[in-house]
C-alpha cells in the first residue's frame, strides 16, 4: 500500500503510505524520536518504509564498500544480508514485518532479484525470465508487486505473474492494497506515452492523465483510491492526483510548479511533496479535507528535528506520519502524531467551561 517516496521522485516517468475524509486536519504534530539509524562504522542510512514501529531501508556497511538492506526493530538495526551479491535494499514492509526489495545475486554482478524477507530468511522471488527484478510493495496478505525485465509483476501464492501492459512494451507496479488491486505505470500502444494504471479483476485499466501526455500511479488504499502524478495540459508541469470514483482529480501544489503524491491511507489522507512558490525546493505535504498542508509548518522547532532534512515516508490510518530526518546532525527515524487541539487551547477551553459551570451553579 505504501511506496518508497524518495525512489519515486528520483525515477519520475522512467521505465522506471495505505473512504471517507478524516475528521480533522491537525494544527500541529507531536514528534516522537524512534532512535538513531546510524551506528558506529556506518556513515549513513536511507529509510524507505515504516510500519507500526519497524523501519526498513538500506545502510552503508563498515568501510562504505557496499550497502545492505536493514530492518530496524525493537531499537536495533538488523542487517538483512543479500542474495549472494554485495548489495541489497529494502523498499517495503507490511504490518506483519515481511520486507521486500532487491539484491545482487552474484558478488560483483549487476543482476538483481526481487526478494521477500520473512521469518528471518531472505527469499529470492526470481524473475519473469529476464535477468533482473525488483519488489516495491507488499500487502498484509504477503502479495508482492514490482517489475521484472520490462513488465510489472504480482507475486502471489509462490508464483510471479506477469501483469502485462497498456499496449506498449514496458510496465512497472509500485503499490498494492489488501484486496489485491495493483497500481503503477505502463507504456501505451506504440510506446508514445506512459499512463498510470489500476490492475483489478485480472485487467489493467488505463487511468488517463490530467490533460498531459504521461502519468504514474504510486499508491492505493483499501477503498480503491489511487494517488500519483500526471503532466497537466501542455506538459509544462506535473501535478499530484487523486483518482477516485472514476475521476482523476488535480491536487495542485504548495505554490510551485510541480507536485507528486505517493501514499494514501484508508481515510483518504494523502502524503506527497511539492515545489514551493519561488523556489526549486520541495516540501512534503499532507492533503486532507481538500487542503494541501506544508508539513514543515506543522513541526515544532523545539523538537530538535531539522525541518529542512525531513523525508516523510508513510501515513497510517490514524494520521500518523513516519519519516526520517536529522536531529543534532544524526539521522533518526521519527513519528509525527497529529494534535488536533493545541494543549494551551484545550486548557483555556476547559477553564472557560469550568467558569461557566461555576456561574451556572451560583445562579441556581
Amino acid at each position: 500500500m505504501r511506496f518508497h517516496a524518495q525512489w519515486a521522485a528520483a525515477a519520475l516517468f522512467t521505465a522506471v503510505l495505505s473512504g471517507s475524509p478524516a475528521a480533522y486536519a491537525a494544527d500541529a504534530y507531536a514528534i516522537t524520536d524512534l532512535g538513531a539509524l546510524s551506528v558506529m562504522g556506518r556513515t549513513g542510512s536511507h529509510v524507505t518504509d515504516i510500519n507500526n514501529g519497524q523501519v526498513v531501508g538500506e545502510y552503508y556497511i563498515a568501510g562504505d564498500t557496499a550497502n545492505h538492506a536493514f530492518l530496524y526493530s525493537g531499537g536495533a538495526m538488523n542487517d538483512l544480508g543479500t542474495l549472494g551479491g554485495t548489495d541489497s535494499i529494502a523498499y517495503g514492509i507490511n504490518n506483519n514485518g515481511q520486507v521486500v526489495g532487491n539484491s545482487n545475486i552474484i558478488a560483483g554482478g549487476v543482476a538483481t532479484h526481487a526478494f521477500l524477507y520473512s521469518g528471518g530468511v531472505m527469499n529470492d522471488l526470481g524473475t519473469l525470465g529476464d535477468t533482473s527484478s525488483s519488489a516495491y510493495g507488499i500487502n498484509n496478505n504477503g502479495q508482492v508487486v514490482g517489475y521484472s525485465g520490462n513488465h510489472a509483476f504480482l507475486y502471489s501464492g509462490g508464483v510471479m505473474n506477469d501483469l502485462g501492459t497498456l499496449g506498449g512494451t514496458s510496465s512497472s507496479a509500485y503499490g498494492i492494497n489488501n484486496n489485491g488491486q495493483v497500481v503503477g505505470g505502463s507504456a501505451t500502444a506504440g510506446d508514445t506515452s506512459n499512463h498510470a494504471f489500476l490492475y483489478s479483476g485480472g485487467a489493467m485499466n488505463d487511468l488517463g492523465t490530467l490533460g498531459g501526455t504521461a502519468s504514474h500511479a504510486y499508491g492505493i488504499n483499501n477503498n480503491g483510491q489511487v494517488v500519483g502524478e500526471s503532466y497537466i495540459a501542455g506538459d509544462d508541469a506535473r501535478h499530484a492526483f487523486l483518482y477516485s470514483g472514476g475521476v482523476m482529480n488535480d491536487l495542485g501544489t504548495l505554490g510551485g510548479t510541480d507536485s507528486i503524491a505517493f501514499g494514501i491511507n484508508n481515510n483518504g489522507q494523502i502524503l506527497g511533496h511539492s515545489l514551493i512558490a519561488g523556489h526549486m525546493v520541495a516540501h512534503y505535504f499532507l492533503y486532507s479535507n481538500g487542503s494541501m498542508i506544508d508539513l514543515n509548518l506543522l513541526i515544532d522547532p523545539a523538537s530538535g528535528l531539522d525541518v529542512g532534512s525531513i523525508e516523510a515516508i508513510s501515513l497510517d490510518d490514524n494520521g500518523q506520519i513516519a519519516g526520517a530526518g536529522y536531529i543534532n546532525g544524526e539521522l533518526h527515524a521519527f513519528l509525527m502524531t497529529p494534535v488536533p487541539v493545541p494543549p494551551a487551547v484545550w486548557l483555556l477551553g476547559s477553564g472557560l467551561l469550568g467558569l461557566v459551570g461555576v456561574a451556572r451553579r451560583k445562579a441556581a
